[in-house]
């Protein structure tokens, strides 16, 4: 492993985030683990982390503040993981304008703010790797997820292009299409639901059937699935512009390729 790798996550509470400081410290790798809230903050310092810092990325001045505090512990960041977000659930006529842009406000722009800060520090550092959480849904969609899918989608765009715009750099962009991963991402997402008004909607059932079921995806991975492969990440001089991550995100980015929108139309009605 490259000697002193210095690596920042966002949106380190729980979950991927978390379970990615805990994986690369163990590793021995300089972990800065990030979250929003003061009392996720002081957890993250129970668990070991004395580096962790608040950070919500829907907020510039924060996310100059991490870049700059890390910069003058460290002198440099090699790597950025982009890892905050969360799921908006709701049909697309359902879902409240604000709602949407709710989601975005998190999942793309604090993303592209976190990233628009961090590549002028990689340049002047000669490179570094912009690590992009993106999803499955990211390359297809499921019902009641337009929020999210939305979102992805466009993480998956801006990253693309950045990837193209950032040629010769010494600077890799790199995007996760992670599936379902055990996490309170689904618990949260049910949350939101709060948002849609339910009972006047056509959808109700279905809403109703998502808040009684305790059910997991199938293909579902633990945490650290996702972790190793971001140490992967680390460890590569010229890491690969995207991964896939879960058995799900393989099969259905395969035949997302193959079939036409509608046979996937069909297969994804079953998903």
């Amino acid at each position: 492993m490259k000697s002193g790798t210095i690596v920042v996550i966002t949106g380190c509470s729980s979950g991927i985030g978390l379970e990615t400081a805990l994986y690369l410290s163990e590793r021995f790798v300089t972990v800065y683990p990030t979250a929003r809230y003061d009392h996720e903050v002081e957890a993250l310092v129970k668990r070991g982390f004395d580096n962790a810092m608040k950070l919500d990325v829907r907020n510039p001045e924060e996310i100059s503040t991490v870049i700059s505090a890390v910069l003058e512990k460290e002198g440099r960041i090699d790597v950025w993981f982009n890892n905050a977000g969360y799921g908006q659930m709701g049909a697309v006529e359902d879902l409240p304008t604000d709602a949407l842009r709710e989601q975005f406000e998190t999942n793309l722009f604090g993303l592209h703010e976190c990233t628009r800060q961090i590549v002028p520090v990689m340049r002047r550092q000669g490179g570094g790797k912009i690590i992009q959480h993106s999803s499955v849904l990211g390359l297809v969609s499921l019902p009641l997820r337009g929020a999210y899918n939305a979102s992805k989608y466009a993480v998956e765009g801006l990253t693309d292009t950045l990837r193209l715009e950032l040629e010769g750099s010494g600077i890799y962009p790199v995007l996760l299409n992670t599936g379902p991963i055990t996490s309170r991402f689904r618990e949260n997402a049910i949350a939101t639901l709060e948002k849609i008004d339910m009972e006047n909607s056509v959808w109700r059932e279905r809403y109703r059937k998502s808040l009684s079921s305790s059910s997991s995806a199938p293909f579902n991975l633990t945490a650290d699935a996702v972790a190793s492969v971001v140490h992967r990440i680390i460890l590569d001089d010229h890491p690969r512009p995207r991964y896939y991550i879960t058995k799900a995100t393989v099969l259905l980015g395969f035949l997302k390729r193959i079939l036409s929108t509608s046979m996937m139309d069909k297969i994804l009605l079953k998903v």
